[in-house]
């Protein structure tokens, strides 16, 4: 039975409360325990899929097609545990499911009440699969104090009585400012934060306080003091220059230790970090440094594209050089020239999104890559846009486009070389959609197979001819076109089984040119990175020093 480890958060949010959850899970795997990671979340939205890239950041996917928080692609590129739809939990669904049992009766006529109803279904979710791992780290979003959380925080503390003693610990991650003029680091705020958290019945066991210095001894032990915890139990969380150094940092301010030993287990062994000092290593003593531009449309958040970033340095690490990225808005050049926004780059990427908005800019990036044989990756929209691109200028299909930007008040404004996707098949059954469905948890989601034509680039990169990838996608690249494209040179290198839905196309006449309806970024890990992304550096690492 799994042994629970609660991370909540104080003071201010996105003090890291994530990452921290993903590199405890990755230190207790390096001990030898079996882990999994989940996220509970306070807003009323279902998921996040319908929420904007602006307000939520990157919307991930799992292989089972749930629409999660970010935080998961955290967990997972930590532990390489696969995350799942009983993974994240939102007010929403909660909320949903209680008022669905309700109508069905299932409360006999009874008051429903957040306790303990609500309350009773977050337990329930919490209580998943917990025979299958040694430790469930549980994620609660948002800070302590926030009213749309108190149901999240009642419930865990609920969840921490009814089981036996031992078997839950609550983890506390607040802030320590700098106050530069007095030189100080202030403990105020933590010791504010702890105290709203003990109001409603929970004691934290172990305090994990960003700074921007070390912790003295003299900070330590008033916070071990005012906070009822153990001095040792202070963890000290500073800044740091990539996330991958997190495991090591935290093992160093003996994180795990503290976490085992509020359990009753005393540590025999030091973990085996070799992983994770090899990810350091590589990354601290990268061989020279490839300039890859981002084009899209969300890049005032970088969080928007978390994944695609990591998987760039997933794809540094295995090649031993320093991506540099630089975030190229679409929209700046959609109605002038791109080439002095493009110029001097190494590779180009464009990314997913949804919305006519950029696209334009999207179209004269493929377009720039194509013609001066720079390396190209587009992933779902960024691969749509490269056959809109090539069909514009290759096949003088000029008025070529997706029906995604068609209107009423615009309608046919395009040949639809991308269309409305309305049916695919999943598993043994044929999924169906139509245009005006709801938009939440309706696209093609989470994992599906495409096979890879052999003798292409991408059945070489895979060392493969059959792969299974993510997507999250409502529009498609129109079959129709491919005879007329293939003729001209862009390759429908990977398909859906049925032959009917384009996976990749690939340029034959370049150095690398490749679209994916996918999202290949959701799976790589940084000992483990994507092959699409490590062969994309790769060769752009090898055109870069033949310039």
């Amino acid at each position: 039975m799994a042994k629970y480890i609660f991370i909540t958060g104080g003071v201010v949010s996105s003090l890291g409360k994530g990452l921290a959850s993903a590199a405890l899970g990755a230190l207790l795997q390096a001990r030898g325990y079996s882990v999994r990671l989940r996220k509970l979340d306070p807003y009323l939205n279902v998921d996040p899929g319908t929420m904007s890239p602006f307000e939520h950041g990157e919307v991930f996917v799992t292989d089972d097609g749930a629409e999660t928080d970010l935080d998961l692609g955290h967990y997972e590129r930590f532990t390489g545990v696969a995350a799942s739809n009983t993974d994240s939990i939102s007010s929403g669904r909660i909320y949903s499911t209680v008022l669905e049992k309700e109508r069905r009766g299932d409360y006999l006529g009874r008051t429903i009440q957040v306790i303990p109803h609500v309350t009773d279904e977050i337990k329930e979710f919490l209580k998943i699969n917990e025979a299958d791992v040694d430790f469930m780290l549980c994620e609660i979003g948002g800070t302590v104090g926030d009213i749309e959380g108190l149901p999240f925080f009642e419930a865990i503390r609920q969840f921490g009585q009814d089981k036996p003693r031992g078997e839950c610990i609550y983890v506390h991650l607040t802030l320590l400012p700098y106050i530069t003029a007095s030189g100080e680091l202030k403990t105020k705020p933590t010791q504010h934060s702890v105290k709203e958290l003990r109001s409603i019945g929970i004691a934290p066991d172990v305090l994990v306080c960003r700074s921007e210095r070390p912790i003295p001894k003299k900070e330590r032990e008033k916070l071990a003091l005012f906070c009822n915890v153990r001095s040792d139990c202070v963890i000290s969380a500073q800044d740091l220059k990539s996330i991958y150094e997190a495991p090591l940092a935290y093992h160093s301010e003996g994180l795990d230790k503290a976490v085992l030993e509020a359990f009753g287990i005393s540590p025999t062994t030091q973990p085996n970090l070799k992983r994770w000092e090899d990810v350091y290593d590589c990354i601290f003593n990268a061989e020279g440094e490839l300039k890859v531009a981002i084009v899209g449309k969300y890049t005032q958040l970088e969080d928007a594209y978390k994944s695609v970033a990591e998987a760039l340095t997933h794809a540094g690490i295995a090649n031993r050089v320093k991506v540099k990225i630089s975030w190229v808005d679409a929209e700046a050049f959609d109605l002038i020239p791109a080439e002095p926004f493009l110029e001097g780059f190494d590779a180009i990427l464009v990314p997913g999104g949804f919305g006519e908005r950029g696209t334009e800019g999207m179209i004269k990036a493929a377009r720039f890559a194509r013609e001066r044989d720079i390396p190209y990756l587009g992933i779902c929209l960024g691969m749509q846009m490269a056959v809109v691109e090539t069909s514009r200028n290759l096949a003088n299909i000029k008025n070529a486009g997706s029906e995604e930007f068609d209107d009423k008040k615009k309608k046919n404004r395009f040949t639809y070389v991308v269309y409305h996707l309305k049916e695919w098949v999943q598993g043994n059954s044929k999924v169906k959609r139509k245009e005006h469905d709801d938009k939440g948890g309706t696209m093609r989601l989470g994992a599906y197979n495409a096979k890879l034509r052999a003798g292409s680039k991408v059945a070489q990169i895979y060392g493969n001819l059959l792969i299974e990838e993510r997507h999250r996608h409502r529009y498609e690249v129109d079959i129709k076109f491919r005879n007329e494209l293939e003729k001209l040179g862009l390759m429908f290198s990977g398909m859906s089984p049925d032959d009917l839905l384009p996976e990749i196309i690939e340029l034959e006449d370049h150095p690398w040119f490749i679209g994916v309806q996918f999202h290949p970024e959701l799976k790589s890990k940084p000992f483990n990175p994507h092959p699409l992304f490590s062969d994309f550096i790769k060769t752009t690492k090898m055109i870069s020093r033949l310039v």
